[in-house]
C-alpha cells in the first residue's frame, strides 16, 4: 500500500503536451492537416475537440486512423492525468492507503479511467493473495531460455526406413525458398550425407506456458518443418523491424495471423517455438515476449531481468504490458486464440499506441480472429497439418 498515486498512474510516461498541432502534422504526418489558423494551437486542444481544428472529415478520419496520432493522443491523455495527480496530492492523497481512506468527494473528482485503476490497485495491495493477483514464476525464465534440443531422423537399414532419436541440433536443418511474400520448404536442395531430419524437439525442465495451464507434465515441444517455416517468416518480419533506425516510417512489426489445425499452439508447438526464439533475440533490440491465451491467462517474459510473471486477468496483463511500453521497450505478443469469445481485440489500442509486434494463433474457424485481423490489417500464414511421418516421429519421441 506504499505505492504512490503518481507511480500507479504515470509510470514510464515521457511525453509532452507542449507540441503545437501544426508541428505534429509536419513532423509525423508529412504536413497533412496543416492549416495557418492552427499555428498556435496545442495538441491537447485538438484532441479535446478535433472537428474545430480539422474541418475536412476525410482528412480527420485519415489522421485519426494513423498509428502516430493514436500514440500521441495516449501521451497527451497521460499528461493531462498529471493534473488529477496534483489534485489528489493537494488533498493529501499521495499513497494507495490514503486513496482507500479518502472522502468520496475527493475520489469522485478524478478522471473516469483513473478512478478504477487506483481502486483495483488498492484492492490488490490489500489482498495480495487474491486469485487474480499476478504471480512470479521462479526459475521458469531460465528453463525456457535454456531449453535443450534433440531431434528425430530417418535411418535406412535392411528392414527398411526407421526413426531414431538423437541429441542436440541436426547437422543440417530444413531449407526454404521464397515464393511471393511467403516461404515454402525447398525439397530440391540436396541434403548432406547426414540422416534426413524428421522432427526437432525442445525440452524445458519446468514445462511451457501451455502446460502450466494444465497438469504441467508436458516438457517437450515438437517442431516440424511447418513450425520452423512459420518461424522463418516471423523472423524475417522481426529482423526488418528490429534493425530499422527510422521508427516513424517503420514503427511496428508486421502483425500476423497464423491459421492451422486445432491444437496448433501446443501439439505442433508453433507458439512455444516462437517464444523460445524470441527470448534468444538480442535483448538490446527486443526486451519483452508475452504469451497470451484466450480466457485471460498470460505469461510476460522480461528479458533484461530474466523474470516471468503469470497473469490470470487479461486487464491486468494489458496494464502491465502498457507500463512496459511506456518505458520505450520493444515487445512481441503471441496470442493463442481459444474461442470466439476470447478474440485478441482487446490488444488493438495497445498495439496502435506502442507498436509492438504480434501474432495470433488460430484454428481454421476464422471467426475466432476475423475482427482483429481486419482492424490490425494482419497478414495470414497458413500452416499445413503434420503428415504421417511427422506423427510417427512424435510417437517415437514420446515413447
Amino acid at each position: 500500500m506504499s505505492s504512490t498515486v503518481e507511480e500507479i498512474l504515470l509510470e514510464g510516461n515521457t511525453g509532452s503536451t507542449n507540441m503545437k498541432l501544426n508541428d505534429f502534422f509536419t513532423v509525423v504526418l508529412d504536413g497533412r492537416g496543416v492549416v495557418d489558423t492552427n499555428e498556435n494551437v496545442l495538441l491537447e486542444a485538438c484532441f479535446k475537440d478535433p472537428t474545430s481544428y480539422i474541418r475536412d472529415a476525410g482528412v480527420l478520419g485519415e489522421i485519426q486512423a494513423s498509428d502516430h496520432y493514436v500514440r500521441m493522443q495516449r501521451t497527451v491523455r497521460d499528461e493531462v492525468d498529471m493534473e488529477y495527480v496534483r489534485r489528489l496530492y493537494k488533498n493529501c492523497v499521495n499513497h494507495l492507503l490514503r486513496w482507500s481512506e479518502a472522502a468520496a468527494e475527493v475520489t469522485a473528482n478524478v478522471h473516469d479511467i483513473t478512478h478504477p485503476l487506483f481502486g483495483a490497485a488498492a484492492e490488490e495491495a490489500r489482498n495480495p493473495t487474491a486469485a487474480s493477483a499476478p504471480r512470479y514464476l521462479e526459475g521458469v525464465y531460465e528453463s525456457v531460455y535454456n531449453a535443450r534440443w534433440h531431434h528425430v531422423v530417418e535411418v535406412f537399414g535392411v528392414e527398411g526406413t526407421g526413426l531414431e532419436v538423437r541429441e542436440g541440433t541436426p547437422p543440417q536443418s530444413w531449407t526454404y525458398k521464397a515464393v511471393g511474400y511467403t516461404l515454402e520448404k525447398d525439397d530440391a536442395v540436396k541434403q548432406s550425407d547426414a540422416a534426413p531430419i524428421r522432427l526437432m524437439v525442445l525440452t524445458s525442465d519446468k514445462g511451457w506456458p501451455y502446460s502450466w495451464r494444465e497438469d504441467g507434465s508436458t516438457r517437450g515441444c515438437h517442431v516440424n518443418c511447418e513450425a520452423e517455416r512459420v518461424w522463418q517468416i516471423v523472423k524475417r518480419d522481426l529482423t526488418a523491424w528490429l534493425n530499422t533506425l527510422d521508427l516513424i516510417t517503420n514503427s511496428s512489426s508486421v502483425r500476423r495471423l497464423l491459421i492451422g489445425t486445432p491444437g496448433i499452439g501446443k501439439s505442433m508447438a508453433a507458439g512455444l517455438c516462437f517464444l523460445y526464439q524470441l527470448l534468444h533475440c538480442d535483448v538490446e533490440k527486443l526486451q519483452v515476449a508475452a504469451h497470451c491465451f484466450g480466457g485471460g491467462e498470460a505469461c510476460v517474459f522480461e528479458k533484461a531481468i530474466q523474470t516471468v510473471t503469470k497473469y490470470v486477468d487479461e486487464e491486468k496483463c494489458i496494464m502491465a504490458v502498457r507500463s512496459l511500453g511506456q518505458r520505450e521497450t520493444k515487445g512481441y505478443i503471441i496470442y493463442d486464440v481459444a474461442t470466439k469469445e476470447t478474440q485478441p481485440e482487446q490488444f488493438f489500442f495497445f498495439l496502435l499506441s506502442y507498436a509492438w509486434g504480434m501474432i495470433a494463433v488460430s484454428s481454421p474457424k476464422l471467426s475466432n480472429c476475423d475482427e482483429w485481423e481486419r482492424q490490425m490489417k494482419a497478414e495470414r500464414i497458413i500452416m499445413n497439418c503434420p503428415d504421417e511421418k511427422d506423427v510417427k516421429a512424435m510417437c517415437v519421441d514420446n515413447a
